[in-house]
């Protein structure tokens, strides 16, 4: 019973680990120094059976260990980047005026792509590169934080979609993830998970980064691996886009240096050029004394399409597409406005050199480590055009957008000296956006026109992309990152991931257009659908049928949307002979548009698209599943940090109270006894800190609407011993921001009662947190009862309940 000799040979030996075929085996196998390659399709493969001799003394048996998986011979280290929000015509590769070095790097050792495409929104193509799928298929038809109860609309990355991170790390490659994840459904990002949807749930062993849409740069929503972390407290200048790229470098040296063998697939998203727009001070002073943007977006266009045609970006006879109706001419502005919008698209400018810049830093060092000839660089300028959701004056606060609020011009002047400081969260004109994504029309959110969708992208991998500047004008769709990865690599893709039977990828390799013998072949990618919040379009054999949008992206709209069917106009273009979609011909071949038509809704069926939704607002503010649904009664004891939105307290749009039962040390106390939000909008209920001795241990409601109005509740100091203190809010609604009246009371005698007009009606700022106890990232209050973060409460907090009345 204990001889259990399970193989005779070392033939039968690998056969046994797996299937000799595809593989490749080296060492003596059974050994410690034993490897093997996967055949790719079942992952993680199944353990092997023991290969060596058990009998009743250790001295008599025959040890044996399962081999070491390792990539198939000759397995580049592959380095993907993706910045955010970065039109077409910005980079300076692709013609932009704004210096993209790095960018210039990859494309002039490698290729640069000008037909490759995005979906138009920011988690909806990080769901599509990171799986290779469509983003329907993928769970991503929409951002996250309109996610739907349909398969399309979820925000669920489906098991069946197995992304790149986990094929490659089961093949033996270091997996890492660094800076944004918009695909961890915002209704799961917290502590209490569940984690599977999180970079670590998907294939990524180490994440470092921000989850969301969004985040300061100076105070950012930052997690290593599923833990929040501050490490900007008490270090002023500190900045994400820097602490990221230090972060990947000293990640990829500490690989190398443990496992030299070993390769690493970096998959680095830096948070710009998505509001806000935060370069340190150094890079806006590099860039304002270019004088890049003094003439203005109308002029900038031309000066960007001039150098596209220059760089041979577009073909000699591709036309501008005209200016939009809906946005104000260059110089029909004001000198005010010139000034302010000049100030805006500096700072833009600054925040892409920037980050261009620290991944400059990051290639660098992959060379420094003698590691640039076995490395895949692909580097993707942008997820979706340039965005315009700064409406069209610019903003100093961004979440004023997604709530629907415009900022006057002379009110933004009040913030023009710290434009892109922490104490702004900025973004840019309309106008500069439609000039960023030249020579195109549209923008951000717009998913039938190439505006919203046309990405540069450059690559290179030495040795192996030899035609050094190339260009290529084949059309290519974010889906064909994970096949070309694949095939690089020598990794096939898995039948099965944990079991579960994977579904088909999506893209088509771009390795074929790496030999210069091919730069001019016809493209292998020979039909694409885009859908985003309603308006599509088609692409098939270099023709394209798109809907005209019906609605702005610049201008948040509570009206009734056209019906998704019938209410749209359909154009029509031939790209390969007008790739900027300037002559619509839908009018002379309307049976063209029909056919194109047809294959859009055979896609849309397909790849799980429907039922087709053009509602915005709704979508928003439409309940999901979380761990806050349906309650209405929050009960909490002792302190609590960094919970999102999704796991607080949503105070918006009703009545509610908040009872704190605290106990007060002698002397006093002072901190924050619970927030949502911070500097950019939010609420929190805290005793003051005073000025010099005076005015400590006041109780204090504060309610921040969006950085532009702050309303105070007052009461008085407290003595030590315990104190029931409670803050209740009736709400003049139902409807979005209707305002009401708020009393503080103390120990059941009411101290403080006042008024708001307005109050915040969709969201507070997403890269901030559900504090008790302390108040993480930035301060609440701005001149009145102003006080550091961290603010922790210096007494004890033994109850604190939040009652909510049903949502209207």
């Amino acid at each position: 019973m204990f001889n259990r000799t399970l193989l005779a040979s070392v033939g039968l030996l690998a056969l046994t680990c797996v299937s000799a075929l595809a593989q490749q085996i080296t060492g003596t196998p059974g050994s410690p120094g034993a490897t093997t390659t996967l055949d790719g399709k079942q992952l993680p493969p199944p353990d092997p059976a023991f290969g060596g001799v058990i009998r009743q003394k250790a001295s008599d048996s025959q040890a044996w260990w399962a081999p070491r998986i390792v990539p198939p011979k000759g397995a580049p280290n592959v380095l993907l980047i993706m910045t955010d929000d970065v039109g077409f015509g910005a980079p300076g590769t692709f013609g932009g005026v704004i210096p993209t070095p790095a960018l210039d790097r990859i494309a002039n050792a490698g290729l640069r792509y000008t037909n490759f495409h995005s979906t138009a929104l920011c988690s909806p193509t990080r769901a599509a590169l990171i799986t290779g799928r469509n983003h329907h298929v993928a769970g991503f038809g929409v951002v996250g934080e309109a996610a739907t109860g349909f398969p399309g609309y979820d925000s669920i990355i489906r098991k069946e979609t197995g992304t790149i991170g986990t094929i490659l790390r089961d093949n033996g490659y270091a997996t890492s993830w660094f800076g944004k994840d918009h695909n961890t459904p915002f209704y799961q990002a917290t502590q209490a998970g569940p984690f599977d949807q999180w970079p670590n749930g998907m294939g990524f062993e180490y994440f470092y980064g921000f989850v969301g849409g969004d985040t300061s740069q100076w105070q950012p929503n930052l997690f290593r691996n599923t833990t929040p972390i501050y490490p900007f407290e008490g270090k002023p200048g500190w900045n994400l886009t820097t602490a990221m790229a230090d972060e990947a470098i000293q990640h990829m040296k500490q690989v190398k240096a443990v496992a030299p063998e070993k390769p690493f697939f970096v998959y680095y998203v830096p948070g710009g050029t998505h509001a806000p727009h935060h370069p340190s001070p150094d890079w806006i002073k590099t860039i304002s004394d270019k004088h890049l943007f003094d003439e203005g977006w109308n002029k900038l266009r031309e000066t960007i399409f001039a150098n596209q045609k220059r760089l041979g970006i577009m073909p000699p006879d591709a036309q501008l597409t005209a200016w939009p109706k809906g946005l104000p001419e260059w110089d029909s502005l004001g000198w005010e406005e010139k000034k302010l919008f000049v100030k805006q698209a500096d700072v833009y400018g600054a925040y892409l050199a920037y980050t261009d810049n620290e991944i400059g830093r990051v290639i660098q060092t992959v060379e420094d480590m003698g590691q640039l000839d076995n490395t895949l660089i692909i580097y993707i300028s942008g997820d979706n055009g340039a965005s315009a959701e700064g409406m069209l004056d610019g903003t100093p606060n961004e979440f004023t957008f997604f709530n629907g609020v415009q900022v006057p011009v002379k009110d933004q002047f009040l913030w023009y000296p710290f434009w892109g400081s922490e104490r702004t969260f900025p973004h840019f004109a309309a106008g500069w956006a439609w000039a960023m994504d030249t020579p195109f029309k549209w923008v951000k959110q717009v998913a039938s026109h190439f505006g919203g969708t046309a990405q540069g992208v450059a690559m290179s991998w030495p040795g192996h992309i030899n035609d050094q500047g190339g260009i290529r004008r084949q059309f290519h769709h974010v889906i064909d990152i994970v096949p070309t990865i694949l095939e690089a690599t020598g990794v096939s893709a898995p039948h099965t991931i944990d079991g579960i039977k994977q579904r088909a990828i999506d893209g088509v390799s771009m390795v074929s257009t790496w030999d210069k013998a091919n730069a001019t072949t016809a493209t292998r990618h020979t039909t694409q659908y885009f859908e985003m919040l309603g308006n599509r379009a088609i692409y098939h054999e270099g023709w394209v049928a798109a809907t005209t949008p019906a609605n702005l992206p610049w201008a948040p709209s509570t009206d009734t949307p056209p019906d998704v069917i019938e209410g749209y106009a359909w154009e029509l273009y031939n790209v390969l002979e007008d790739p900027t979609q300037s002559n619509d011909l839908a009018a002379t071949m309307p049976e063209k548009v029909k056919q194109l038509q047809a294959i859009f809704y055979l896609e849309a069926e397909k790849h799980d698209v429907l039922p087709l939704d053009n509602s915005t607002l709704a979508r928003f503010v439409a309940p999901r599943p979380s761990l806050t649904e349906g309650r209405k009664v929050f009960t909490y004891t002792g302190g609590m940090t960094g919970v999102p939105n999704s796991g607080a307290p949503n105070i918006m749009n009703k009545s509610y109270s908040i009872t704190a039962e605290v106990d007060i040390p002698d002397g006093g106390a002072e901190g924050m006894i619970v927030t949502d939000g911070g500097r950019f909008g939010g609420y929190g209920l805290f005793l003051t800190k005073g000025e010099f001795g005076f005015g400590r241990s006041k109780v204090v409601f504060l309610y921040n609407l969006l950085d532009l109005k702050r309303t105070t509740w007052e009461g008085p100091e407290l003595t030590s011993g315990k104190h029931t203190i409670v803050f209740n809010f009736k709400s003049d609604g139902p409807a979005l921001g209707k305002g009401g009246t708020g009393v503080l009371s103390v120990d059941g005698r009411e101290v403080a009662r006042n008024s708001m007009e307005h109050t915040t009606p969709i969201t507070f700022p997403e890269d901030e947190s559900f504090d008790i106890g302390e108040d993480t990232r930035t301060p609440l209050a701005l001149i009145e009862h102003r006080y550091d973060v961290p603010f922790k409460f210096t007494g004890k907090i033994n109850k604190l309940t939040f009652d909510l009345a049903p949502q209207p």
